[in-house]
């Protein structure tokens, strides 16, 4: 008995070692090695300054940028223990997610000066599971071409091959949609010096 309890206390010490210390410090430092930007967050900076991370989507209003999808989570992280993280988990038939729905859509064709009854793309009025979904579909920002130029004073032409430029295909050619990172774009909306209103 007395042995069988020291092979179980030796595996246990073992294998804490193995999994607790050696397989952590192994898998961080290639991590650092071969995926240094993507393992401490893909965080952006812009002179200097931390802007946001590439994962994370962030709130930007007004008629000067592209808008994300919207966020049951208020864009919020957790990291206060407030607004963690989540979708609403509201279903098809829950009257609050309908009601939630008709209030984004007509957000959004009062901001885009469009008809009552217009089609409008269906991520910028549906919150995205996480709540923090960093993309939008090409559709939805070539969506909001329009509204961004006449507010920064430029030609939609320039703005629309801007966004363009940041149309991503889908990941290694056939997973998932064509997105579009809305931080990356407004930061390079900012970083060409189109007028802001």
């Amino acid at each position: 008995m007395i042995k069988l309890i020291i092979q179980a206390i030796r595996q246990t010490l073992v294998w804490t070692l193995i999994t607790g210390v050696v397989y952590p410090i192994a898998i961080t430092a290639l991590a650092q090695t071969a995926f240094k930007q993507q393992a401490n967050g893909s965080l952006v900076e812009r002179d200097g300054k931390l802007v946001g991370s590439e994962l994370l989507a962030q709130q930007f209003q007004g008629p000067t940028y592209f808008w994300p999808r919207p966020s049951a989570a208020t864009y919020g992280t957790g990291a206060s223990g407030l607004n963690a993280s989540s979708g609403s988990n509201l279903g098809p038939t829950s009257a609050q997610l309908q009601t939630n729905v008709r209030t984004n859509a007509k957000a959004l064709r009062d901001a885009h000066k469009l008809a009552a009854d217009a089609p409008v793309p269906a991520d910028l009025v549906y919150a995205s599971a996480s709540g923090l979904d960093p993309h939008i579909s090409p559709e939805s920002a070539r969506f909001q071409v329009a509204r961004v130029a006449a507010a920064r004073a430029v030609p939609e032409d320039q703005v629309r091959a801007l966004v363009e430029r940041f149309v991503e295909p889908p990941q290694w050619g056939f997973l998932g949609e064509a997105r579009v990172n809305v931080l990356l774009l407004n930061l390079a909306l900012d970083a060409e010096g189109a007028k802001k209103s």
